[in-house]
């Protein structure tokens, strides 16, 4: 039987690579993001859209989606992240994170649940170590993805008498555009840093769990920790 995904965030980084390893898995993935992915992805249908700016389109498109195929699984996993001490961010910085990091996956959630409940389906929330603990120069990000951490574990315990599953994925510094809006990058190190293809492998690993059980947490870290200054 074929299987169905909705991944946000698609266009590159961990969205990319979680596309790529459903598509070769047989996966008939649909991909949300505001461009095209380079090189396209053979079995990926990509519609280009910029939820930020227009999240009701976003809300129309899922729903759409939904209503015209047997929705299996749901990744959120559309991000952004802005860094620096919290009284110099830009109000529209902290509305995009708020929109794009928590609210995005709550109404997209919301739209898909009841198709997830019939097909028994997957919710995987991409989140951060971020969430974990305190977050200088980072409060708004950490927040939002606190939230989103919270809102995994509340609907998970909502619908597992369903059938359905939800799976939190925490990854640390991963090599992908999120920090072009910070003073720092991750290194070039192999042990420094994660791998979007990490982040999609542990995707697959709790897609693969014995039915009956529930991989809920994974939170992916490097051997070694460090930061560059830009």
């Amino acid at each position: 039987m074929e299987k169905y995904a909705i991944v946000t965030g698609a266009s590159d980084g961990i969205g990319r690579a979680i596309c790529e390893a459903l598509c070769r898995e047989g996966v008939k993935v649909f991909g949300i993001g505001r461009k095209m992915p380079q090189p396209e992805i053979p079995g990926l249908t990509m519609h280009l859209l910029d939820m930020v700016q227009d999240p009701s389109a976003a809300c129309d498109l899922v729903a759409r989606l939904a209503k015209e195929y047997p929705i299996d699984l749901l990744v959120n996993n559309a991000g952004c992240a802005y860094y620096g001490l919290h009284e110099n961010l830009n109000l529209n910085d902290i509305h995009s994170m708020v929109t794009l990091n928590l609210e995005l996956p709550m109404l997209f959630t919301r739209i898909l649940l009841p198709k997830l409940r019939e097909k028994k389906g997957t919710v995987v929330m991409i989140s951060s170590v971020t969430a974990q603990h305190a977050s200088p120069h980072a409060a708004a990000y950490g927040a939002t993805k606190a939230g989103l951490s919270a809102f995994s574990e509340s609907i998970f315990e909502e619908v597992r008498k369903h059938g359905v599953k939800v799976v939190t994925i925490s990854p640390d510094l991963t090599r992908t555009h999120l920090y072009r809006n910070a003073d720092f990058t991750t290194s070039d190190a192999a042990d420094e840093c994660l791998y979007p293809a990490d982040v999609a492998d542990a995707v697959l690993f709790a897609l693969h769990a014995r039915p009956g059980s529930v991989i809920r947490e994974i939170t992916l870290r490097p051997q070694k920790n460090r930061i560059v200054k830009k």
